[in-house]
């Protein structure tokens, strides 16, 4: 799960930093400067839904792997709950 979770990041950073790049030197094309920050705020607006579609599969396994340790850390908790009890739940 943690090497989802990094791949995620990284892809949706990669994906900022892309958007960054393309708002900040296209319309320098056409003799429009764009300054840095406002080039980088677009960029992480536009990511935002635009990661959502291009990477919805490895969302899709992260979100699976948080689920697969919130079940667990569920379940070992409703044992110590079970134990402090003094039920043996086995």
């Amino acid at each position: 799960m943690i090497r989802d979770v990094a791949l995620y990041s990284v892809a949706r950073l990669a994906l900022v930093v892309a958007l960054t790049l393309l708002i900040l030197y296209l319309p320098r094309i056409f003799g429009v400067e764009i300054p840095l920050l406002v080039a980088a705020l677009f960029a992480v607006l536009i990511a935002l839904p635009v990661s959502l579609v291009l990477f919805s599969s490895l969302r899709r396994r992260v979100n699976e792997g948080i689920a697969a340790v919130d079940e667990r850390r569920r379940s070992e908790r409703a044992d110590l709950e079970n134990r402090l009890r003094g039920e043996d739940g086995r």
